[in-house]
């Protein structure tokens, strides 16, 4: 990896530190729900506090913002954790366990948050749940701005939310958690991209970036560095009408350097640790493509060398779709195809790599027939718009 990229500014992807209101609420977030539970209530008791905070704070903090906003969060999120538990009369010794209030003071400067991490992405909640839920108590977005982002209505992202509160209910805070398991919900939360008001590729590297602040795991760091890489090119991924262009294809003169120096910086401390892991290897690949200035000019050779890296750690067959893909540009289509062998064509993108490979190596016929294979497969209305393009653009080609 070369790394030779010069300092440039920032284009203003909504990366950055928070700059008002409802950024620094949602910052404050994590570490108020963890006061709460250390105190005493559960998480899902401690999350609707703290959700009415919000909104109290939303209505008054513009006018007469509080000096401690932290402690301030701390100390009406309580209050109306206590109103709530001595409304619950068939809970009445709980109510009484709660009712001493407690001691006054500044609010601890240490938190929870990375336990709260944890809690959120446990392994006995499905993905879209944990997802939900790291946004909802984590991120500190309300269940409107996660349902917008997920286009769902209100109601089914409320009831998702509540199922997997009452699922985690009866876990301790402490209980140890699965930083694996954090770590792949994050990428989900990035790989949904943007909708609507909330950007979830912003919203996963904020969280991201403070996850890395908390813990000192090389591969935490790594899912950084692929985000910054990946999300510095987001402005030339489309064209206008959502149309989608690859990587191939894309104006390079449009990707955020300044995105791409610190996705590398972080990327290569992170390797100097000697404690390689998927994020780690998928972000190296991902810098050697932020490194070329076009297609032709990209180390292949070592792209495959870093596929073969992450093979060993994890043997996924969508890596060696990918790997095969690299082959074919390293050392020839013949060379790709042979790679791809022994893989299932059922696997996502196997009809298109296979097409992209037929075309190079002038089996034009096929190539056609395989783009609008792929295109018939498409999950998504830009992706199937773009195959059923190649398939047409390959058929220009074919002699008479």
């Amino acid at each position: 990896m070369k790394g030779v990229w010069g300092p440039a500014p920032r284009r203003g992807l909504g990366v950055g530190p928070p700059d008002d209101t409802d950024s620094l609420l949602r910052e404050l977030v994590p570490a108020v729900i963890s006061v709460l539970v250390r105190r005493g209530a559960n998480f899902a008791s401690a999350e609707d506090a703290v959700q009415e905070a919000l909104i109290r704070a939303l209505e008054t903090w513009p006018d007469d913002p509080p000096r401690d906003p932290k402690a301030w969060l701390v100390a009406v999120a309580w209050r109306k954790f206590l109103d709530a538990a001595r409304a619950e009369t068939s809970r009445r010794g709980r109510e009484l366990a709660v009712e001493v209030e407690p001691p006054a003071g500044p609010v601890p400067a240490t938190d929870d948050t990375l336990r709260l991490y944890f809690l959120c992405a446990h392994p006995t909640l499905p993905p879209a749940s944990a997802v939900a839920l790291t946004l909802r108590a984590v991120g500190g977005l309300t269940t409107r701005q996660i349902a917008t982002a997920y286009l769902v209505p209100e109601a089914t992202m409320a009831q998702r939310i509540s199922r997997a509160k009452r699922r985690i209910a009866g876990l301790p805070l402490d209980q140890p958690g699965n930083l694996g398991t954090v770590l792949r919900v994050l990428y989900l939360v990035f790989n949904e991209g943007y909708s609507g008001d909330v950007d979830l590729a912003a919203e996963a590297i904020r969280l991201t970036r403070q996850l890395v602040a908390l813990t000192d795991e090389p591969e935490v760091a790594g899912l950084l560095a692929l985000m910054l890489l990946h999300h510095a090119r987001r402005a030339s991924r489309t064209g206008p009408g959502g149309r989608l262009v690859p990587l191939m294809k894309q104006d390079r003169s449009r990707w955020d350097t300044g995105l791409i120096t610190e996705g590398v910086a972080i990327l290569q401390a992170a390797l100097a640790r000697d404690r390689l892991g998927e994020y780690q290897a998928q972000a190296a690949i991902a810098a050697l493509h932020a490194d070329a200035r076009s297609t032709s000019e990209t180390d292949w050779v070592q792209i495959v060398e870093w596929y073969d890296e992450l093979l060993l750690i994890t043997d996924s067959p969508v890596v060696r779709l990918n790997r095969a893909v690299a082959v074919g540009e390293a050392d020839g289509p013949q060379a790709g195809l042979a790679a791809l062998a022994d893989l299932s064509p059922d696997l996502p993108r196997y009809a298109a790599a296979t097409a992209y490979l037929h075309e190079r190596a002038g089996d034009l016929h096929r190539a056609a027939e395989l783009y609008a294979e792929a295109a018939r497969a498409a999950t998504s209305v830009p992706e199937r718009d773009h195959l059923t393009g190649e398939a047409a653009r390959v058929r220009q080609l074919l002699p008479p």
